[in-house]
């Protein structure tokens, strides 16, 4: 019996090793650690990747859904080499794969194009070489997704292969030649024949151009057609939207849709045609030549950016007098008016959602800052800027419509973006904006979550108060009186060591100079517990020794404000 026992143990043990649900659950795992395999990994950036584990979901750079399937994969700047390998077509769930500016060598995957859910596919500026698919999911995308592999061919490259024709141009338009006049024809017979010639080329000219440019369209990702024939165009998974659609959508863009304005233009709730709610951005700029191309490398630019914590850009709209953008709707708007326009039946944020939040945000535009290229510097990161999805994540809105930045790690524009009370001393006396430009506004945001105030209010005033809520929170801590700093929404219900250590990030983050503010990802890690000790005490060491000289004879007192750098007047001037 003892024997029969221990038969059924090992056939039962047999049994569950090869359960077809563990190799399933394995199979994604599987597939990428054969990738690991095949990259040279300099930097250890794959370590966590342990095929021990029963599925990759605890792996860096991995993202799954709710049943434990890879969706997302982002690799882009990890300074891998070494090849593809087909097992990624395994990834089925898969919606995002970013390998970007990297050293990758050889052929892509035919087995990519078979996974139809992926949205998103970044292989640009490596070393890839032969012939790029333009079937299955492949077929949704652009060159931007191949740029700078000079080795790749195809349609999708705009570059022909070895052997294949040469992609057809539209044919030459070659007018016919006009009618020669007999010698024995009247004069009236000729001026008539010569009037009849001319109408007909003014009608055929057009109608062959339009013919000719009808051909032509396939091979473009962007046009403007009327309205009435306006396709559904797509860039990945992003759709070109024709104007009536959107003019249905939001009942002609009426105000009683609007749902906010902003310094880029008016923002509207519509609805499709299939029932789904959207917020319709109406861009306000002036046209210039060319625009249209800037217009589309900055939508094809948002559109890659995809993280859970930033606005997903669902589609956009252009024609020659509009320029939209289209975002799913956050039912739960945004932080600001959660905190200071809620209404009676709405409860308060509580503390826990709002470090969450705070949290959120801080990897959004971290996100923006290291994982874009070239990175997007946000330059009006506030309260209203921070949107809440359903389940009151951080949804970092507005990205993107600034200026892009280059590679530079700044860059000086002629305008001043942002809202008062979240520019940094630096961006608003210069007009030089950076990353740490977007550290500042930041900051401020983190106090208007920990207060419930605005950044700047006059109504302070009536207190004999500061105008600007920095000002007024070190004021408070300088006066020991930190309680009265905490909304009096959350009505106790927070943890003091917490409200503590976010006004630390806080301040950290709103730093007079620009190099003594942390990274986006210095901030981030600093929220999750790690460093912001270390960070403090080297701050308050620092901040002693600057006391301690602003406290010196000959210096005046309105010096040791948030504004100390700046002269009086460059504060009353426009934004």
């Amino acid at each position: 019996m003892a024997a029969a026992g221990r038969w059924w143990a090992v056939v039962l043990a047999v049994a569950v090793l090869l359960w077809p649900g563990r190799v399933v659950a394995n199979t994604e795992g599987d597939a990428l650690y054969s990738l690991r395999q095949s990259l040279i990994d300099t930097n250890n950036v794959l370590q966590s990747w342990d095929s021990t584990l029963v599925n990759p979901c605890t792996w860096f750079h991995v993202t799954c859904n709710s049943d434990n399937s890879v969706i997302r994969v982002d690799l882009g700047n990890a300074q891998l080499s070494g090849v593809l390998v087909p097992q990624l077509g395994q990834l089925k769930n898969l919606q995002y794969l970013r390998l970007n500016n990297n050293s990758l060598v050889g052929p892509i995957p035919v087995a990519l194009t078979n996974i139809s859910t992926l949205q998103v596919l970044d292989l640009s500026s490596n070393n890839l070489s032969g012939p790029v698919s333009s079937n299955g999911s492949f077929s949704l995308f652009t060159p931007i997704s191949f740029n700078n592999n000079p080795n790749l061919c195809g349609p999708v490259t705009t570059k022909p292969c070895p052997g294949d024709p040469p992609f057809s141009p539209p044919p030459p338009f070659n007018p016919p030649s006009p009618p020669t006049q007999s010698t024995g024809a009247s004069g009236p017979g000729a001026i008539a024949g010569g009037v009849a010639a001319g109408a007909a080329l003014v009608f055929a000219v057009p109608a062959i151009a339009f013919a000719m440019w009808r051909r032509r369209k396939p091979e473009e990702h962007f046009f403007d057609v009327p309205a009435e024939e306006d396709p559904e165009v797509h860039l990945g998974q992003l759709k070109k939207f024709s104007l009536r659609e959107l003019q249905v959508a939001t009942d002609t863009f009426s105000n009683k849709h609007i749902l906010g304005r902003g310094g880029f233009g008016k923002v509207y709730k519509g609805r499709l045609a299939d029932g789904s709610l959207v917020a319709v951005k109406r861009l306000k700029e002036e046209r210039t030549p060319g625009g249209e191309l800037q217009f589309q490398t900055e939508v094809e630019m948002i559109s890659m950016a995809v993280h859970r914590n930033l606005l997903r850009l669902r589609g956009f709209c252009m024609t020659p007098t509009e320029r939209l953008l289209v975002y799913p709707y956050m039912a739960n708007g945004s932080v600001a008016s959660r905190l200071r326009e809620r209404q009676a039946s709405e409860p308060p944020l509580k503390w826990e959602t709002r470090r969450r939040i705070a949290l959120g945000s801080a990897r959004g535009l971290s996100y923006l800052h290291d994982h874009c290229d070239p990175k997007i510097i946000h330059r009006d990161v506030k309260a209203a800027n921070i949107l809440l999805d359903e389940e009151f994540e951080a949804v970092v809105g507005d990205f993107g419509l600034a200026k892009l930045m280059d590679y530079k790690d700044t860059h000086v524009t002629t305008a001043v973006r942002g809202t008062i009370g979240h520019i940094a001393p630096e961006y608003l006396s210069t007009g030089k904006s950076s990353e740490k430009t977007d550290v500042f506004g930041y900051g401020i945001m983190l106090l208007e979550l920990i207060t419930g105030q605005r950044a700047f209010d006059l109504a302070r005033l009536a207190n004999d108060d500061d105008v600007m809520l920095l000002d007024w929170v070190k004021g408070l801590l300088k006066e020991k009186k930190v309680e009265m700093l905490v909304d009096p929404d959350l009505q106790n219900a927070y943890e003091e060591i917490e409200v503590e250590n976010l006004i630390q990030v806080a301040l950290l983050c709103t730093q007079g100079s620009p190099l003594e503010r942390p990274k986006m990802s210095e901030v981030v890690r600093m929220l999750e517990g790690d460093g912001l000790a270390e960070r403090w005490d080297e701050w308050q060491k620092v901040e002693v020794v600057r006391q301690e000289a602003e406290s010196a004879p000959l210096r005046n007192d309105w010096i040791v404000d948030s504004t100390y750098n700046l002269r009086a007047v460059e504060l009353s001037g426009p934004r």
